[in-house]
Parts: C-alpha cells; structure tokens; sequence
C-alpha cells in the first residue's frame, strides 16, 4: 500500500525522452492548452491509455459480455463530453490527448471567452475567481462535465480583465430584479 503522504504517481514519462519531434509536440500542446509541465500533459497521455486499453479489452470479450461492459465505459465517456451519444469503442480508440485536455475547466474558461489566454485563465481559476454553478473551483484540471458546462462564470465582484463583448453578455444575463 504505501505511505499515504506519499501516493503513487499517476503518470509514465515517455519511453523516449530526448526525440526531437516528440519534445516540440509537446511543448506545442503545453503552450496551446496552458499547462503548468509535462508532467500534466502526461497525466493526460496515461489518462487517455487507461480508456484506450479498456476499449481494447472490451473488443476482445464476448458479444453478451461486451454489451454489458461497454455500456458502462461509453456512458462514463459521454458524461465528460469525450464522445457523442451515438459512438463505438472505435471513437474512443481515436480519441487524442487534445480531446481530454480539451475538457479541463482551464481550457473550457478560455473557449468560453472569459479570459484571453490559457495561462492567464489557470491563474484565475487558482485564485478561485471561476465558478461552476454555485461553487468556487480551484483547480484548472477540473474535467468539466457536459451539463456543467453553460454554468461556468466568474465570481461576482471580482476583477480581473475581461473582454467586453463577453462582459456584456455576462451583465445582459443577470436576472433583472
């Protein structure tokens, strides 16, 4: 079992570390999605070979045995947003790392226009200057179900620079007293 200060980690490094292209890949991902290191984009390759690896044993059972499972990890995935409602164990062995980290509360701020850069998003989400529905989040690799994805917003009262046509929005949307 282990000391449970120390848990055991949760992501492999690349088998080889020092391959040219892999490293600008990488660090091309690391920028675009805004993670902190690596080590995050790592967490989610291995996150991403845990979901494969169950869609290859599931290709591999019996038909009967298969539909009962299947149903399981195809619902798990479509609550995160990974695939849609009609897909096969197929979509889920195409699935890139960008697809999950797609999904983290970091990424979905940004897309949502709150916040102009994935770095300056992390920050506020840090801060704790994002909610999701009534409760504040503080952690940008929140993967953020389907449902909870139009109840993203920024506390109330606080500043932090926000592009106006956004800000409009946020403003038009307050229920009128």
């Amino acid at each position: 079992m282990g000391d449970p200060k120390n848990p055991r980690k949760n992501w492999r490094k690349p088998k080889r570390p020092l391959n040219f292209d892999l490293l600008n890949e990488e660090l091309h991902v690391v920028g675009t999605f805004g993670l902190k290191n690596k080590r995050e984009l790592w967490k989610a390759h291995t996150e991403l070979s845990r979901v494969r690896n169950q869609a290859r044993s599931l290709l591999a059972l019996t038909q009967e045995v298969r539909e009962k499972k299947e149903k399981v990890l195809m619902e798990s995935l479509i609550r995160i947003g990974l695939v849609n409602t009609n897909s096969t164990l197929d979509d889920v062995l195409n699935l890139k790392v960008t697809d999950l980290l797609s999904r983290r509360l970091q990424t979905m701020v940004q897309k949502k226009g709150l916040i102009k850069s994935p770095y300056q998003a992390r920050q506020a989400v840090v801060h704790g200057h994002i909610m999701i529905g009534e409760r504040v989040v503080t952690i940008p690799s929140y993967t953020v179900k389907v449902e909870e994805e139009n109840q993203i917003h920024p506390v109330p009262g606080v500043n932090f620079v926000v592009p106006k046509m956004v800000m409009e929005t946020v403003v038009s949307e307050k229920p009128q007293d």
